[in-house]
């Protein structure tokens, strides 16, 4: 397998020899009561995902739980077993703050989100699993929860035109009443900052939320979440195919431009049906 070679064994996150396929095995029978019974998953469109490697763009919800992904992850688990290869990459914040953490969940293919492991991880032959909106999408406000949100980032389009594969959007509908965000207070607590108080872990979250949420009722900052058993809709949209290739379109700032519009509204149409799909249901 591929590695990163002066990197994988200094810095978390770095490696794709973590990942356990015995270890993601053993977590089927819990996936799957969740799946079944807690959050009565309904899902569509698994048949748009070609025989080749390619990249899932995904907008998700749901605070750090983030259950819509792990309902995915069950999906892909269940139709290709864990032999299929696919690395989810993964906010380097969460590395910072909870390294032990991230060492389990690497175990199930989680690398850090950075374009080197995304590089690396896609020319070993697998597929790559990005949320571009990071923490600001899993948080954002729950009057947000029918917009899909990548925070202006464009490097997930720069990452499929240098690498030349498909991207592949996925959407869900659901999460965001697993728990409610109620507003992002982190301009506030960055102001807090500036002026001595510091930052809890000495980490800066990029997000504050404050929400309604089990285990603690009413919180403040991006505290773990027990989720409370919303009905998750997923669904994985068709290829998006893009005209142009390689490094010099991926340099293409207009071009760039142009791909992420592309992509950003055609999963906004596809949220937009899935979200009326899930009121006939």
């Amino acid at each position: 397998m591929l590695k990163l070679q002066h990197l994988q064994n200094t810095k978390p996150g770095w490696s794709l020899d973590k990942r356990d396929p015995k270890f993601i095995q053993s977590l089927m029978p819990i996936l799957g009561f969740l799946y079944h019974y807690y959050f009565r998953v309904q899902t569509s469109g698994w048949e748009n995902i070609p025989d080749e490697k390619v990249l899932f763009v995904g907008s998700h919800n749901g605070g750090l739980a983030s259950p819509d992904t792990s309902m995915m992850m069950y999906d892909w688990l269940r139709r290709y077993g864990t032999e299929r290869p696919i690395y989810g990459l993964m906010h380097p914040k969460v590395w910072e703050v909870s390294p032990p953490l991230a060492e389990i969940v690497s175990k199930a293919g989680a690398v850090m989100a950075h374009p080197k492991v995304a590089y690396a991880a896609l020319r070993s032959g697998a597929s790559v699993l990005v949320y571009p909106g990071g923490a600001e999408d899993v948080f954002r406000p729950h009057q947000m929860r029918d917009q899909i949100y990548f925070a202006e980032r464009r490097g997930f389009i720069k990452l499929a035109l240098r690498e030349n594969v498909p991207i592949v959007p996925v959407v869900s509908w659901g999460a965001h009443d697993t728990l409610f965000v109620l507003a992002d207070a982190y301009k506030i607590m960055q102001q807090l900052h500036k002026w001595g108080m510091p930052w809890l872990f000495g980490v800066d979250p990029v997000v504050f939320p404050i929400y309604l949420g089990l285990p603690w009722g009413l919180a403040f900052g991006p505290l773990p979440n027990i989720p409370l058993p919303a009905h998750i809709y997923t669904r994985v949209c068709p290829p998006i195919v893009f005209e142009r290739y390689g490094k010099k379109a991926a340099s293409d700032r207009t071009y760039v431009n142009a791909c992420y519009e592309l992509v950003k509204s055609q999963m906004q149409q596809e949220l937009d049906n899935l979200i009326k799909m899930s009121a006939q249901s």
